[in-house]
């Protein structure tokens, strides 16, 4: 339930821009930032998620994010002042960052002979959930008909908040007792210590570059789709197969991290997008095919970055430092990578640089998954 409140808040904003331009008079560009100000949010906010949780619970912390979380929604969809609009962005975004950094280690707490499975549905349900909202976004904003002031915000407040009230009792009524249920507290990690280990920087990095590869292909793959000569139903199909192939990644996490397969997957799996990229560089007219790699690939690295996180963390405290650490990282990258990618197209005039761009970041994925897949763990002597 928590999981499906994760992203339809930020993924129903892109199909619905045009309208909320028309009807606002904000400018395109600039209504494209709000993406943009979420990721930062993340980076900023990511690293203070872990202190959340110490102070209120792992389960208190992520009650509250969820309750902010439906609050941004409500105002970033009042009427009247487009400041509401940004204020509320900035409350989902603060919400989201918690969100993200403490329910991996919720998993590694209240699963922990089942990480890499519950990690594969988690992700899967962030993913699902986001689709769902993108698809859904602009038939729910012609329910009012000619109002189209009114379409977009009671689309973003639906999609944003209409599941949060029966999210929240159910976590609510999950954690009453929680202290009591879980016995003693595990040892608290530094939030410090982790800045400073390598075991730390080798999973952060991983994420960095596997998130980056994510937001610049969703942000793009429609584009490329039309520069190929694809109308723009097959364009929207082949962000469509994206998405689906990416679920399917997802689902797949706990086949391919578990045994030995946990030691070889971090570091071999890039191989799956450079096949894709490769192959977009090559024949960019086949896009539908090569959506097919590129999702399995995206699914799976999201779904891996989290196993990791809490695969290299001895208990769920330092797995909670670990994400908080990792994901500041991480969303700090992926913030730069679509803008960069959109600037090196302009600048060349093709898709092949910034292409290989994406290249690039595929390979160190590849180099930092080989170390982060090492039997290491966080904050442990050495």
């Amino acid at each position: 339930m928590v999981a499906t409140l994760m992203r339809p808040a930020v993924t129903a904003v892109g199909p619905l821009i045009d309208q909320m331009s028309a009807d606002t008079g904000i400018p395109l560009a600039l209504l494209g930032s709000l993406s943009t100000i979420v990721l930062i949010t993340w980076a900023v906010v990511s690293p203070f998620g872990h202190g959340l949780g110490r102070r209120l619970g792992l389960g208190g912390a992520v009650l509250a994010a969820m309750g902010l979380l439906a609050l941004g929604a409500i105002v970033r969809s009042l009427p009247g002042s487009t400041l509401w609009l940004w204020i509320g962005t900035g409350m989902i975004g603060i919400a989201l960052a918690i969100g993200n950094v403490l329910l991996p280690a919720v998993i590694k707490r209240d699963f922990p002979l089942r990480v890499p499975m519950m990690m594969g549905v988690y992700s899967a349900l962030l993913g699902g959930a986001g689709a769902v909202a993108s698809g859904l976004a602009v038939p729910i904003a012609e329910l009012t008909g000619a109002d189209a002031g009114a379409g977009w915000r009671l689309s973003l407040l639906l999609t944003g908040a209409m599941l949060a009230p029966f999210a929240l009792l159910a976590w609510w009524r999950v954690i009453r007792h929680e202290r009591a249920a879980r016995g003693a507290a595990a040892p608290a990690a530094s939030r410090l210590g982790i800045w400073r280990d390598p075991v730390a920087w080798q999973v952060a990095i991983y994420m960095g570059v596997q998130s980056t590869t994510f937001y610049v292909l969703v942000t793009w793959i429609a584009t490329m789709s039309l520069d190929s000569g694809r109308d723009a139903t097959l364009a929207g199909i082949d962000v469509m197969i994206y998405q689906v192939f990416s679920l399917v990644g997802s689902l797949t996490n706990a086949l391919l991290m578990r045994g030995r397969g946990a030691r070889i997957t971090p570091g071999a799996l890039p191989l799956l997008g450079i096949v894709g990229i490769v192959g977009l560089m090559i024949w960019p007219d086949a896009i539908g095919l090569w959506v097919v790699p590129l999702g399995l690939f995206s699914g799976l690295s999201l779904g891996v970055s989290l196993t990791l996180i809490a695969d290299r963390a001895r208990d769920h405290s330092t797995s909670s430092a670990l994400s908080g650490m990792s994901q500041s990282v991480g969303y700090a990258i992926a913030a730069v990578g679509p803008a960069l990618f959109g600037v090196l197209h302009v600048a060349a005039g093709g898709w092949v640089v910034p292409l290989i761009i994406v290249l690039v970041a595929m390979i160190l994925q590849a180099v930092f998954g080989f170390f982060a897949a090492r039997e290491r763990f966080v904050l442990d002597a050495r």
